[in-house]
């Protein structure tokens, strides 16, 4: 009985001085995510400016994960808008960097989802990354320069989150 006590203690003390189980390290990762009402607030101020412009256009936010937060269309934007703006939101927060700086990575063409055109921006404040928003229905530049206004219709909200 005392050699199976020893046993055990020796193998848990054993297995709590692995990296993943040191006490300094954390038991669970904190990630932050967009509140609803901000993801749509972002797509509806990329749409807005791009209809300024006089471009009928769809937005997407996604999550870090590439997942869908908020979709806009403007009902007069072509149905390609929906799966591109969509895909290239999924780029953008899935390298987190604009697709604008992607263009020349030939090697993500393959990528499922990956689409490298440009139009979308990663979505980062105060140093924490959220995920991806993107434009698509007017000129590749001015897709990025929508998606963009976007992040920036909510950059006073977000520079006071924690």
């Amino acid at each position: 009985m005392r050699v199976l006590t020893r046993t055990c203690l020796l193998a848990l003390l054993g297995v709590s001085s692995l990296p993943g189980f040191a006490a300094e390290e954390p038991a669970i990762v904190e990630l932050r995510v967009l509140a609803p009402d901000i993801a749509h607030r972002i797509v509806r101020a990329a749409v807005e400016d791009c209809a300024r412009r006089n471009y009928k256009v769809s937005a997407s936010v996604v999550d870090r994960n590439g997942n869908l937060s908020a979709f806009l269309r403007d009902p007069l934007s072509g149905p390609h808008t929906i799966k591109i703006s969509q895909r290239k939101a999924f780029t953008a927060a899935t390298t987190q960097r604009p697709t604008s700086g992607l263009l020349s990575r030939t090697d993500l063409s393959f990528a499922p989802d990956m689409l490298l055109i440009v139009g979308a921006v990663p979505i980062s404040f105060n140093g924490h990354f959220y995920g991806g928003v993107a434009v698509s229905g007017a000129t590749p530049e001015v897709d990025e320069k929508c998606a963009q206004a976007g992040i920036e219709a909510v950059s006073e909200i977000m520079e006071f989150v924690e």
